[in-house]
């Protein structure tokens, strides 16, 4: 067993997963806080690495593609202060991190675990029920609905409307986008049966994020959610209505889904086989 303990946190590797538990210094972020402790199974790591720096050192894991909602929900965008595969590693205990790290490079060389991406989530997500405000309203998830609630800085027109309440069935896609500069972040849902490009601001399907202390928390909301929708990589098949549309519309739909397989395929999330299968399952479809 390995074992390093710092002020930023505890790692421990029992030779089968790492368990992480962020630590209690008050330079440990917010989202790091909230989400816990974290088990991660060898099979989810694609790699290990810990590097050295006058202040402080930078222990770090690099994780299967595809492995976590977190990470998928995100997309990149978390800031290094709230990634949870991170621990910062004071100079006194360089030895140490280093030898944590051979003893996780040997297990993965040992078990033979592959840096390719996986089929299916390897970490559960965030623990629920689970409410965060932050921006402009308040989003809650059950594991069945998701609930935005809006505060009195929402715009009046999406305030209008109400509490919204979604049903995960009808959740299609999640995205988290933090603050930029002048451009304000989102916690946005893609909702069946209602598209959209207007701005978070104004969208009824989404939260609006202002750059404040609890945005990055919305980023738990998304990979909750995220955990329990069908996984990236898995071949799609055409949304299947559950009530009848009209044919033009069904169409319309249909091309759509085979636009975005093309999208998927051209990233690298659908390897070629299964970007046929999906074409082929939607062309019968037409």
């Amino acid at each position: 067993m390995a074992e390093i303990i710092q002020r930023d946190g505890i790692w421990v590797f029992d030779g089968d997963a790492l368990r992480l538990t962020p630590g209690r210094d008050r330079n440990v972020s917010v989202l790091r806080r909230t989400l816990g402790e974290l088990v991660v199974p060898l099979e989810a790591l694609a790699g290990v690495s810990f590097e050295r720096g006058r202040k402080s050192g930078r222990l770090r894991l690099r994780l299967r593609d595809g492995s976590d909602p977190l990470l998928h929900a995100t997309g990149g965008r978390l800031a290094e202060t709230h990634d949870p595969y991170r621990l910062t590693v004071e100079p006194d205990r360089y030895g140490v991190a280093e030898y944590f790290t051979d003893e996780v490079r040997d297990a993965l060389h040992l078990a033979g675990v592959p840096g390719t991406q996986v089929r299916e989530y390897l970490l559960p997500g965030p623990p629920l029920p689970l409410s965060v405000s932050a921006g402009d309203g308040t989003a809650s998830f059950d594991g069945e609905r998701v609930r935005l609630e809006w505060n009195w800085k929402t715009e009046d027109s999406k305030a209008a409307a109400g509490p919204r309440t979604l049903d995960l069935a009808d959740v299609l896609g999640v995205e988290w986008q933090p603050s930029a500069g002048l451009e304000n972040g989102h916690l946005r849902f893609r909702v069946r049966g209602a598209p959209t490009r207007t701005r978070a601001k104004y969208d009824p399907n989404a939260v609006e994020l202002w750059g404040f202390r609890r945005d990055p928390l919305m980023a738990l909301v998304a990979a909750a959610v995220q955990a329990r929708l069908p996984h990236p990589s898995a071949a799609a098949v055409p949304d299947v209505p559950r009530r009848a549309k009209a044919p033009g519309a069904d169409h319309d739909a249909l091309l759509r889904r085979l636009r975005e397989l093309g999208d998927l395929h051209r990233a690298g999330v659908l390897t070629d086989e299964e970007f046929t299968t999906a074409k082929q399952a939607v062309l019968k479809q037409l």
